[in-house]
């Protein structure tokens, strides 16, 4: 197998376990996708971030659809967090340049903590 197709099939196997995570919770799957886009890929940090989200994006619309058909989701309920986090999301954008990768990765690491002790709590 050569130097590109191995490639090819790790960058599958990381959109598909951010598939997965994101299909099981709801969300998610971008940490789990960073780490693998800049270890196992070998995309620089801040790489790792924006194509994170560019993947996280359809993935969640997909997951979104599939609660939402199944009846598991309240669209009313989700309005409010959706004008936040688009807001969030832009100034996220603007921001994240000026940012140093050791504050990133720092915070980065800090939220799956996080959501990692309010997993088991």
């Amino acid at each position: 197998m050569n130097t590109e197709t191995s490639k090819k099939l790790r960058y599958a196997a990381a959109g598909g376990a951010a598939g997965l995570v994101n299909g099981f919770f709801g969300g998610g799957g971008g940490m789990v996708l960073v780490p693998m886009l800049a270890g196992k890929c070998g995309l620089d940090q801040r790489k790792a971030f924006a194509t994170s989200v560019a993947v996280i994006a359809p993935l969640c619309t997909l997951s979104a659809g599939i609660y939402w058909y199944r009846g598991s989701m309240d669209v009313a309920l989700a309005l409010p967090y959706l004008t936040g986090g688009l807001i969030g999301g832009l100034i996220g954008g603007k921001v994240y340049r000026q940012m140093s990768m050791k504050l990133l990765r720092r915070a980065f690491a800090l939220l799956i903590l996080y959501g990692g002790v309010r997993a088991l709590l």
